[in-house]
């Protein structure tokens, strides 16, 4: 169960991959670039935008949308904002140029450029000219198998966003891009919501994808302020993540409230790979320091009154006491009836040595 990007693989047994998604919180090239430099040499893997020609893409342009802000962050009170969803992905729009530049930026940051597309001629462009080496599918086209078979053609890692898809519908995508010959697939759990609700995220469906695609990695993009859900959902075995970037929580667009800011994106990865350290393995391997050091709160036996040599140990003349350096309580039975080789004085501990 793995997937490649750029030559790093994603899977169990993996460091978790780490996407900052910068598509929804750029108003432009500039702006784009400032998010690149704010997350590089941050230890993450990946900077992901997102490439939409929203003329051609929405048929209808007074469709609401509706987000919450956070328009006092000290106190943490938000707004709900409704505007048209023309509005949103027009900020988000950047010519053919300003994507090559934008491309040539991030090699040069050496962060990985990654990109949702909607339309063949946009998954043309970024595979073809950009050399994007993994292409996202909005959840909005689960069911849009034209395009999932066109990028699963190009050969280059797919990476599935499922949002509030039927499991049916992920079954029939999947199928679709292998259908291809394209087995490089991740398979996001998306909560819906911006932001999502606490009741609408469902980690436990991490479990359920990897157990339903064995043989695919599963990823989690977060929609929540924080990263306590990331956390979880490293924990609960996904193997990519990704949360959005932003230079200002309060800017009142769609995604900012529940974004990282500059200053906390170290600590979200550090945060991760700390928990993958005290993770651990499926093993219970015990270190030596930790063996020694256990016997400080583990038990021996103890006299409780001085005998002689030749005097026969009875339960009514042991104690157990801390350190266990010496007989432990689970071998008292090699213990009682045998006779002392020499004096042991009262409260001294008992060894093998002590015993005929």
């Amino acid at each position: 169960m793995s997937a490649e990007i750029a030559g790093k693989i994603i899977g169990d047994g993996q460091p978790a991959y780490i996407v900052l998604e910068a598509g929804p919180t750029h108003t432009g090239l500039e702006s784009a670039k400032k998010l690149v430099d704010i997350s590089a040499d941050t230890g993450v893997d990946a900077i992901k935008f997102q490439m939409l020609d929203v003329e051609r893409l929405m048929g209808e342009k007074d469709v609401i949308f509706s987000y919450k802000v956070l328009s006092d962050k000290a106190k943490n009170i938000t707004d709900t904002v409704e505007e048209p969803l023309y509005d949103i992905l027009k900020r988000r729009v950047l010519t053919k140029d300003e994507w090559k530049a934008l491309k040539l930026h991030c090699d040069k940051k050496k962060i990985t450029f990654i990109s949702t597309a909607v339309f063949p001629e946009e998954v043309d462009f970024l595979v073809d000219e950009l050399e994007t080496p993994s292409i996202k599918i909005a959840s909005g086209d689960i069911n849009h198998l034209p395009i999932i078979r066109h990028v699963a053609r190009k050969g280059v890692n797919i990476q599935m966003d499922t949002g509030s898809s039927d499991l049916w519908e992920i079954e029939r995508a999947i199928g679709a891009i292998e259908s291809e010959g394209n087995k490089n697939i991740l398979i996001h759990l998306c909560p819906t919501g911006y932001p999502a609700r606490l009741e609408s995220i469902h980690l436990r469906m991490i479990t359920t994808l990897k157990t339903m695609f064995s043989e695919y990695a599963v990823a989690f993009s977060d929609h929540t302020p924080g990263w306590e859900m990331d956390i979880a959902a490293v924990a609960l075995g996904a193997n990519l993540v990704e949360k959005t970037i932003t230079t200002d929580r309060t800017i009142r667009s769609c995604e900012h409230m529940f974004s990282l800011e500059p200053h906390e994106v170290r600590r979200f990865v550090s945060s991760i790979r700390e928990l993958e350290i005290a993770l651990g393995t499926f093993r219970r391997t015990i270190p030596d320091e930790a063996k020694k050091g256990r016997l400080k709160v583990r038990r021996s036996i103890f006299l409780t009154k001085e005998m002689d040599a030749g005097n026969v140990l009875r339960i009514e003349n042991i104690d157990f006491r801390r350190p266990g350096y010496g007989i432990g309580p689970d071998e008292i039975n090699y213990v009682i009836g045998k006779r002392l080789k020499r004096k042991v004085g009262k409260d001294e501990m008992l060894r093998w040595e002590d015993i005929c």
